[in-house]
């Protein structure tokens, strides 16, 4: 029995239909975490290029913070597939050790590995696809011991257009992956297309929701040109962080343990934003419980940017056994531009995490009612007070999280530079304890 069936049956209660239909692989149970190499190498990589990035997440201890993913994006392949057997290759002057000597490495340094392929005819980088080849390539990845697959939708041959039509080609990836009996991790690179939000809970352990993201805060850019994920026809690529973050809001909803919303890899450390918008960038993928995959060079990233990605007080935002994603409470348009954003999630334990962003080209200063931040939990949650911890400022011993003390009804006079996000934790407090000020 495949890990798929043994780990459908123990959540459905049978081996059966319903059962085979749905990914259920047992994982990603929380957002996965790793490194991908296309922000920073795109077509360019080799062998030499993955094991550094693996070796340099260890050296940075990343692992203890939950990065284990080190991912091969496009162009990894041969000029063609094997002529006698149809499988896929590996480019032998870039990976003279093939895939599985490539896996072996990465493994060996207590690391999983994650391969790319594309649900067409061709790559976008124009190598060969895995449409009608799903079986040997999902074979041939077990046999090279992946861990994890990204599966793109350049070169469709036209399937697409309808939820039904991306369902049946991205499905049958998910049935060869499972038949491997190897657990591969499966994430679906589709842009958005067609509603995945809708259809791939059951296929995949995440999904893409827009066109490819864009190292900018909030520049538009023609070749990204929906405003809304919804109905989109067409997703484009040189996405702003802002403007995903604006498309995640209305299908987060969709998301669950094993299943996530996809809002790309991330820009940190790739030089097109500044701290603050990093900042902002990097909690908001972990609030949102998008997979959390880095995409700099990992061998010559400044201290600053491993400060950013270390914030374990904000990854631990993203890893929240609850599974439940922030929703926005109120998006308000500002008379000079951009616009102020209030966030709210539930996380374990009956805690919770409030955030404000400042998407304007000025400084600004806001209240923050709590009438606002816990309006979904009723009047209870409302009017108690709570004992709050600012997750971008360090306490007296150097962690992650300060406590800033107790405040009841709002947190009054935040001031926030441009771009900037502020980020609390919140846990509720004995009503007899004596509110703060900011």
């Amino acid at each position: 029995m495949s890990p798929f069936l043994t780990y459908a049956a123990v959540f459905l209660g049978t081996v059966g239909p319903a059962a085979v239909q749905a990914l259920d692989n047992g994982l990603a149970l929380t957002p996965q975490m790793g490194w991908n190499t296309w922000n920073r190498f795109g077509c360019d990589i080799s062998e030499d290029t993955v094991v550094s990035a693996a070796k340099a997440l260890v050296e940075h201890n990343l692992t203890a913070y939950g990065y284990e993913y080190i991912i091969m994006d496009d162009c990894w392949h041969a000029d063609s597939r094997d002529p006698d057997t149809g499988a896929p290759r590996a480019n032998t002057d870039r990976f003279p050790n093939g895939i599985k000597g490539v896996s072996d490495q990465v493994h060996a340094l207590g690391l999983k590995i994650g391969i790319y392929s594309d649900a067409g005819k061709y790559t976008c980088g124009g190598k060969f696809g895995s449409l009608g080849f799903e079986e040997i390539d999902a074979k041939t990845y077990a046999e090279w011991e992946i861990d994890y697959l990204k599966y793109d939708n350049c070169f469709n041959e036209g399937q697409a257009g309808t939820p039904q039509i991306s369902y049946d080609r991205y499905a049958k990836m998910t049935k060869a992956l499972n038949a491997t009996g190897r657990p591969i991790l499966y994430s679906i690179c589709n842009w958005g297309e067609d509603g995945p939000w809708n259809f791939a809970p059951t296929i995949a352990n995440s999904w893409r929701i827009s066109g490819d993201i864009m190292d900018t805060f909030d520049r538009y850019d023609e070749r990204c040109p929906c405003t809304s994920v919804i109905d989109c026809k067409y997703a484009g690529y040189h996405c702003a962080m802002a403007r995903i973050i604006d498309f995640a809001a209305p299908v987060l909803q969709k998301a669950r343990k094993g299943a996530w919303n996809d809002m790309d890899i991330m820009e940190v450390g790739l030089g097109g934003m500044n701290y603050d918008e990093y900042v902002t960038h990097f909690s908001f993928w972990a609030m949102l419980k998008s997979p959390m995959l880095l995409g700099m060079d990992l061998t010559t990233m400044s201290n600053e940017t491993l400060s950013i990605i270390t914030n374990d007080a904000v990854i631990a935002l993203n890893q929240d056994p609850w599974a439940s994603p922030a929703n926005r409470q109120w998006k308000r348009e500002l008379p000079d531009g951009g616009n102020i954003q209030l966030w709210q999630g539930s996380l374990v334990d009956n805690q919770f995490v409030i955030a404000l962003m400042n998407a304007s080209p000025k400084e600004q200063t806001v209240d923050v009612e709590f009438f606002d931040a816990f309006f979904d939990q009723g009047k209870t949650y409302q009017q108690q007070p709570y004992r709050l911890f600012d997750l971008w400022q360090k306490d007296d011993k150097g962690k992650w999280g300060k406590d800033l003390g107790i405040f009841q009804g709002s947190i009054p006079n935040v001031k926030l530079g441009v771009h900037q996000t502020r980020v609390w934790l919140a846990k509720p407090a004995p009503s007899s304890s004596k509110r703060q000020e900011l």
